[in-house]
């Protein structure tokens, strides 16, 4: 007869819980959700890549006697762990029994992204909408900063395709909550029309689809499974910047889910007339509906989002603590949420009340050596500055050495600080091809290996954009 999973880990818990301080268990292991028992092998969740690796490094003996005298000898731990919990993306560490090495135990691991594919699961019985209902407008507060898309998210989850807001196009920096925002949308219309099919990806999960539909010769399929989605939420669309195969089917899918009256929502990271490397007809479709920005949350809503936070998470930190965080930490969401489970973690290991000089030395540990992202624009914006060039100069097609200097230096710098490939470089920046942007990255570099002018420019221009 098969183990109830749930009662096994319950059983567990009790073993565990008379080993430790309450604290201790309430801490790290009462947020433990057990997953799944099958062929010797314990599937839990943990809520974060923190939790996993502190119960491996302080509890991990415990957790494996335990597991050995309540489950059976050669029980294997398997964790499952939210990478990314906005999108789902899940990464799994095994655990193996332990085996001794010079009077040491070492811990083997396997680990396998998992990244969902809804386009894979057309034919099982029940529709994944990768939703992740934790996201929701009632955990999304509301301030000057994002009002409007607030409102207008919650319009098109009450009646969705049929408000003026189709497609909705939300477009902010990293870290404002657009990502919470299309699944709140998501979480609320399938409460409300259990029956709809919604969809949440990412752009660049769209993208690895649609190659793996190519590759394998199965276009029609995937065109047909997006074709019918009653409400199709796509998340970063500028990642199809410079992709002319994966926008032509995009724009298909689109015109057939907004001609046959289903909604879109899209995020992006610029607003449409700013995009690059996206064909117009694509552009002026984004603009049909309603473009909204979400912009950095003013302190007021910092402190509703941070005591938000403190409260879910169980923890008592004074107002004035909340007041210094929300004073300093200005930038998104993340960063504050990101803050309240650093000055946890420093709280329970030094066994110390959170106050104002912990919060500092947490702060300054945190975010002194966070890289900020940097992105095309801001690449575009200070070669431009520093060269004095106008950046429409930039993207013609004049030969003038000057002009031609600023705009490889351009090309050099989004290769080396972003993640796009040379094909989408040269669509950003006056649509060059991928051998253009090859040669200019090399032309940089050679130059400065022999040019110490140049090079202090370079250097110079580095320092900007890190500034």
């Amino acid at each position: 007869m098969k183990a109830d999973f749930k009662i096994l880990w319950n059983n567990c818990l009790n073993v565990i819980r008379d080993n430790i301080s309450e604290a201790a268990f309430n801490t790290w292991f009462a947020p433990i959700t057990p997953l799944s028992y099958q062929d010797n092998v314990l599937t839990i969740q943990v809520p974060s890549q923190f939790f996993y690796e502190y119960l491996e490094e302080k509890y991990i003996d415990l957790i494996q006697q335990t597991l050995y005298r309540e489950i059976g000898e050669g029980t294997i731990l398997n964790y499952r762990v939210l990478i990314e919990t906005e999108t789902n993306t899940a990464v799994e560490l095994r655990g193996e029994p332990r085996a001794q090495q010079s009077g040491d135990k070492k811990l083997a691991k396997k680990i396998a992204i998992k990244v969902p594919n809804p386009f894979e699961r057309v034919e099982t019985p029940e529709f994944d909408s990768q939703i992740n209902s934790k996201y929701t407008f009632n955990n999304f507060f509301e301030g000057e900063s994002n009002r409007l898309a607030r409102t207008a998210a919650e319009a098109v989850a009450e009646n969705p395709a049929k408000t003026a807001f189709n497609p909705l196009f939300v477009y902010g920096n990293s870290g404002v909550g657009k990502t919470h925002l299309c699944h709140a949308i998501g979480s609320k219309i399938l409460d409300k029309y259990p029956e709809r099919k919604v969809l949440y990806l990412s752009a660049h999960l769209f993208k690895v689809q649609f190659t793996d539909a190519r590759r394998f010769n199965t276009i029609n399929d995937f065109i047909n499974f997006y074709q019918g989605i009653d409400v199709l939420i796509i998340d970063d669309i500028q990642e199809l910047s410079g992709l002319e195969k994966t926008q032509n089917t995009f724009f298909h899918i689109f015109n057939h889910l907004h001609q046959n009256n289903k909604q879109l929502v899209m995020t992006s990271d610029c607003a449409p007339m700013d995009m690059l490397g996206m064909e117009e007809r694509l552009l002026t479709r984004f603009r049909w509906g309603l473009t909204t920005s979400l912009e950095r949350p003013d302190k007021e809503l910092r402190k509703k989002i941070l005591k938000h936070k403190v409260l879910s998470d169980g923890l008592s930190i004074s107002d004035e603590v909340i007041d210094y965080i929300a004073e300093n930490v200005t930038d998104n969401v993340r960063d504050l949420e990101g803050i309240i489970v650093s000055l946890m973690a420093h709280s329970i290991i030094n066994d110390r009340d959170i106050d104002i000089s912990l919060a500092k030395r947490v702060m300054e540990q945190t975010l002194k050596f966070e890289k900020k992202r940097i992105t095309v624009q801001k690449i575009q914006d200070t070669v431009c500055d520093f060269f004095n060039i106008k950046k429409e100069l930039v993207h013609s097609a004049s030969r003038k050495r000057e002009i031609v200097q600023a705009r490889q230096v351009i090309m050099y710098f989004v290769k080396k600080h972003t993640k796009l490939s040379l094909a989408q470089i040269g669509a950003q920046i006056g649509n060059r091809n991928h051998s253009t942007v090859l040669h200019s990255c090399n032309a940089v570099k050679n130059l400065a290996e022999v040019d110490k002018r140049f090079r202090a420019d370079i250097e110079e221009i580095e320092r900007l954009l890190n500034s």
